[in-house]
């Protein structure tokens, strides 16, 4: 009670004055301190002061706001001050998470997993003692996520054996470029995973690995990539745009606003450039691919974008309290907005005018409302009853996990048409028994599939990318964009 009276008090004017701003709100501030006594005094349970204010009105009156925009009470203040500052630990395990089962595709070298002895092919049948098949896929993923953080107990099943392993987590380092590879003789590929401080530094140098300025063209994946430092969007940019280029604009109601552009003493790429991107691609990913095709530097395929393109500030408040809130909006350089309306708050009518079509720097059109619409949508790629199952149940990676035990691959082998009958009586020994006409209309697809899991297994999974990457849709859209 006492902080809602001298909420009250502290909005009072000074002064009367006809419908003063200050009087307005003491109006409005008066009917919450009615309320919470009505409440205070009436109520068939006695009522939390705390709960009523940190829990019911402050929350609720973000809520009209936007989504993202969200009260702190003083523990989870502190906790996410804590997690700003954590770092990232985990085990070096690369990992095929299905329904129940978790594969082991990689132990990276040097990693708590290596180090216990963790190897391709091993199965995962419990940690801390929950056994994994008798979790539904997002309790696995959680379990698995909350392991990393601290010591774990694991049940490996190798051989028909089960064996027992413990793992400390360490540090990690996660670069966010995590992959790059030649997809042709003169055309590359780069997969951004985040946007963090070093990112653009990183793509410079994997790029230059790659051939630099000799490169006939680059494949830029920012699929799934969920964003990040918006410094590291704009350092991303400013290595495909010319000197002063405008990158984005920040639009807030209680600021100036602000137009980012290339750094004058730039000196970009000149190479042609694909982007990828799908409904994952969000924040800092949306400003580099906005900016890339607003200025006709890049086609974009894939699937429309996330739409999230919101300036948020951190707030300390009394008490130890915090505050996340919306103060600005990004857009791309023709003016389009990167976030998507969200009906039922103030966000939609604040982003809802920047729907429409737009121009592109040679006059092609490009549409807002939200997100980034790629060039050209492409699928990756269509996934049928019996796709779906080879997928999902693992029988693949079993297969190639068993055949390995027996044979020696070179890094340059293909799959055979002895693997491939091995394989189709590997099935039906565990009731999976495609027809003849099914069998041969996805010969391509399994033999690249079982090539890929041979590969994870064998060579390590960024191997295995690069087989997967031969036969992604999106990425051969862009291939032959690319190759013209």
């Amino acid at each position: 009670m006492r902080f809602l009276a001298l909420l009250l008090l502290a909005a009072l004017p000074a002064a009367a004055a006809d419908d003063d701003p200050g009087d307005q709100l003491a109006r409005e501030l008066k009917k919450l301190v009615d309320v919470f006594l009505a409440v205070d005094q009436n109520a068939a349970d006695p009522a939390d002061a705390n709960v009523l204010l940190y829990q019911g009105a402050i929350p609720g009156m973000l809520r009209t706001l936007d989504p993202h925009s969200i009260f702190f009470d003083a523990g989870q203040f502190q906790q996410l001050k804590e997690m700003q500052n954590s770092e990232h630990k985990g085990f070096g395990t690369i990992v095929s998470v299905l329904p129940g089962r978790v594969i082991v595709l990689q132990a990276m070298a040097g990693t708590p997993s290596e180090k216990a002895g963790l190897a391709p092919g091993d199965e995962i049948l419990a940690i801390n003692g929950y056994i994994l098949a008798r979790l539904e896929f997002d309790q696995l993923v959680q379990l698995l996520t909350m392991a990393r953080q601290q010591k774990a107990e694991l049940d490996v099943l190798r051989n028909a054996r089960v064996f027992h392993v413990t793992l400390e987590p360490a540090l990690m380092d996660s670069p966010s470029v995590d992959r790059a590879f030649m997809l042709t003789p003169n055309i590359g590929y780069i997969r951004i995973a985040s946007f963090d401080q070093g990112t653009g530094a990183l793509v410079k140098e994997t790029i230059d690995k790659l051939g630099g300025a000799n490169l006939k063209g680059l494949v830029i994946d920012l699929r799934g990539n969920p964003g990040g430092v918006a410094q590291a969007a704009l350092d991303v940019a400013s290595l495909f745009l010319e000197p002063d280029q405008l990158v984005f604009t920040i639009k807030g109601r209680a600021q100036e606003t602000q137009q980012v552009r290339v750094p004058k003493l730039a000196e970009p790429y000149k190479f042609l450039l694909a982007v990828l991107i799908d409904g994952k691609t969000a924040s800092a990913s949306e400003i580099v691919t906005g900016a890339l095709q607003d200025h006709d530097r890049a086609s974009v395929f894939g699937q429309p974008s996330y739409g999230k393109g919101l300036v948020q500030n951190v707030f300390p408040l009394s008490g130890n309290n915090g505050m996340a809130l919306t103060v600005a909006y990004y857009y791309t350089p023709s003016g389009r907005s990167i976030q998507k309306p969200l009906h039922g708050g103030t966000l939609d009518a604040a982003t809802s005018h920047e729907q429409g079509v737009f121009h592109t720097d040679s006059g092609r059109e490009v549409h807002g409302g939200g997100g980034i619409e790629p060039d050209q949508v492409v699928d990756r790629g269509p996934m049928d009853r019996l796709t779906m199952v080879l997928d999902a149940s693992g029988i693949l990676t079993k297969f190639a996990g068993q055949y390995l035990e027996k044979h020696t691959l070179p890094e340059n082998f293909e799959v055979t048409g002895d693997m491939l009958d091995q394989l189709q009586l590997f099935l039906s020994e565990n009731r999976i028994q495609p027809g003849p006409a099914d069998w041969i209309s996805h010969r391509d697809w399994i033999q690249s599939r079982l090539k890929q899991e041979l590969t994870n297994l064998a060579f390590g999974v960024d191997k295995g990318d690069q087989i997967e990457m031969s036969r992604d849709q999106v990425v051969q859209s862009a291939v032959r964009k690319l190759s013209r």
